[in-house]
């Protein structure tokens, strides 16, 4: 019998993390060896953000590079994990009637690559990333989710990498030991509680939390991820976080376990 697995959404932060020795990708490397090993990884990543409904079919999806600015050795990082179409076509089915694209065009992107090379450092468990529909609204991604539920009982991890605080024109860029901004930590803290009771409908209209939401979210694509791995809760389900700590001042790295 399968272990069922749990979901977890990632913060996944600056991409030099990918290269990185800290508490964050410590941190990821020991979700990696505390969870049951999956037969295959299902990601939804903020950077795959396009106006449809997509799921990766490459059996070797490629590793993109997608930022600008950065060390030559961040863009010389390959995560050589194999694809899965047969898990490409399985979400397809289950979230039918909502029309998924079998798209051979993008591959793994760094908010994929930069955890799963500390998470699964070994590359070696087939990975399948789901688009973000940026034309729909979150209770769409919240339902996405709910219609993934059997992923978990068949072996599949599914995570969302995203960033439950992402505001980068308040972030201290360079800079270190940056004290976070007090929205920041209301907001997340705020996150936390309605997480623990359970309160889905608030999370999903995350638009009317306040002022302090719309200064952690100017933008949907790095919240959304959570709203996938929020609708794969069960309701015996228990919440931990193992992963804390804002980058910047104003990028939280939490990390949300469920199950």
């Amino acid at each position: 019998m399968t272990d069922q697995m749990p979901t977890i959404f990632l913060g996944h932060g600056n991409p030099m993390n990918a290269l990185a020795k800290n508490s964050y990708t410590e941190g990821w490397a020991a979700i990696g060896k505390s969870i049951p090993r999956p037969r295959a990884v299902l990601a939804v990543s903020a950077h795959w953000y396009i106006p449809a409904c997509a799921v990766t079919v490459h059996s070797a999806p490629p590793t993109i590079h997608d930022f600008g600015g950065f060390p030559q050795e961040l863009y010389e990082v390959n995560y050589p994990a194999p694809g899965s179409p047969e898990l490409a076509r399985r979400v397809q089915h289950l979230l039918s009637p909502v029309s998924v694209a079998l798209d051979q065009n993008w591959g793994l992107d760094h908010g994929t690559w930069s955890v799963l090379t500390h998470v699964f450092p070994n590359a070696d468990i087939p990975v399948v990333q789901l688009s973000i529909d940026w034309s729909q609204p979150p209770s769409f991604h919240y339902e996405l989710g709910k219609r993934l539920t059997a992923m978990r009982e068949e072996g599949v991890l599914v995570i969302g990498s995203g960033n439950l605080v992402h505001n980068l024109h308040s972030y201290a860029w360079g800079k270190e030991g940056v004290q976070p901004f007090d929205w920041a930590v209301r907001f997340e803290q705020q996150v936390r509680e309605l997480l623990l009771n359970k309160d889905d409908a608030r999370l999903v209209a995350y638009e009317e939390l306040g002022r302090d939401a719309m200064l952690s979210i100017p933008t949907p694509d790095h919240f959304l991820p959570l709203l996938y791995v929020l609708g794969l809760r069960r309701e015996q389900d228990q919440i931990s976080f193992p992963v804390q700590g804002v980058d910047g001042g104003s990028v939280s790295m939490l990390a949300i376990q469920i199950g």
